[in-house]
């Protein structure tokens, strides 16, 4: 099986999705070769497992203290070369393009005719799950951003729909240290969170930051961007303070963290995890940068763990065999097992505790 692997590179958690799946690809004996776009290669960091990866221009999003830009988005993207890119990809040499939100691989495959899986959170929005309210531009790139024949909605709760559960590198379960705080708000000005930060007293924060110098300022540490350091931090922190990206609150869950979300105003995906994570129970969202809510959250929040499956493996092996089982029935499985388990006083009776095959019923 030879596989082009197209991966958004905007955001983080795109890649680290597909860091997930790449050694298991590897292990099941397929050729996978990756296609980055959306971010500056020299942007990129701790990339070895993709080996002879290539880069594109692609699309991406202009944000602006914590907002999306949508004019100056417009304004920057070069649709010429995007198309130039998606006419000049070769896909002669592959049996399948999988695409994370990745446009180019996604429309070279729809213009050749090639088999072609979508997975990743956006897709699960074409479900029956929470989303908040969305204009039309917001509506028409979910849909046209990266579509495919095959898509794979991955989310937190399954909400009796053919949606998957998270895909999570694995972490060591340490036990966390008391008051210490992941921090990762890339969207957010640095200065303004560090402020924000400084006034929490009693507690020691660790702040990935791609635009602060790296150091020691009160209680706050500030590191600079790399894999390694950051699960290393994820591991130790007892809360994680972030923006509503999918990927790092599928990490804390599955570690059983305290989980506070600063959704970037105008995304469409990430008012929509907020708005998941309240509803469920599994955490708590900050529509603006507040001190107070801040403290509030670090005193009153509580923990919530779920042990999700091996979505990965399972995935891994599935696109090796041609990816022919039907997604509602990989869906079934993967929730009716028994290691999907809800942990937490505080999310009883708002999220429901999947432990039984019968109590899902995937629509």
């Amino acid at each position: 099986m030879r596989i082009l692997y197209g991966v958004q590179a905007t955001g983080n958690g795109h890649i680290t999705r597909a860091r997930a799946l790449a050694p298991l690809l590897a292990k099941g004996g397929a050729q996978v070769d990756y296609l980055f776009s959306g971010r500056e290669p020299d942007r990129l960091f701790d990339m070895a497992v993709f080996g002879d990866y290539q880069c594109r221009k692609g699309l991406t999003f202009v944000t602006r203290a914590g907002r999306i830009c949508y004019l100056p988005t417009l304004m920057q993207a070069d649709f010429r070369q995007l198309m130039r890119d998606v006419k000049s990809l070769d896909l002669q040499q592959y049996d399948l393009v999988v695409t994370d939100f990745e446009p180019i691989t996604a429309w070279a495959a729809k213009r050749a005719g090639k088999p072609s899986v979508a997975i990743g959170h956006q897709y699960a929005f074409a479900r029956d799950v929470p989303k908040a309210a969305n204009g039309l531009l917001a509506s028409t790139i979910l849909r046209y951003m990266a579509p495919a024949r095959i898509e794979l909605g991955v989310h937190w709760h399954h909400f009796d729909q053919a949606v998957l559960p998270p895909i999570i590198e694995p972490h060591a379960h340490n036990s966390p240290m008391a008051n210490r705080v992941l921090v990762y708000l890339p969207f957010e000005d640095g200065l303004e969170v560090m402020s924000l930060l400084q006034q929490q007293q009693g507690y020691y924060f660790h702040f990935f930051s791609p635009e602060l110098m790296p150091g020691v300022y009160a209680n706050v540490q500030v590191h600079a961007l790399s894999r390694d350091g950051f699960a290393e931090q994820l591991a130790l922190a007892e809360s994680v303070f972030c923006n509503a990206g999918f990927e790092l609150a599928s990490e804390a869950l599955a570690l059983g963290r305290k989980i506070l979300v600063k959704p970037v105003r105008g995304q469409m995906e990430q008012v929509s995890n907020a708005v998941a994570l309240q509803q469920l129970g599994y955490g708590w969202q900050m529509p603006t940068l507040d001190a107070a809510y801040l403290s509030r959250w670090l005193r009153e929040a509580k923990a919530v763990q779920i042990n999700y499956p091996d979505v990965a493996g399972y995935l891994a092996q599935w696109l090796c065999q041609g990816a022919h089982e039907p997604v509602a029935q990989m869906a079934q499985k993967l929730w009716s097992e028994d290691s999907v388990i809800l942990k937490s006083t505080a999310a009883a009776g708002r999220a429901q505790k999947i432990e039984q095959k019968e109590s899902v019923k995937i629509a």
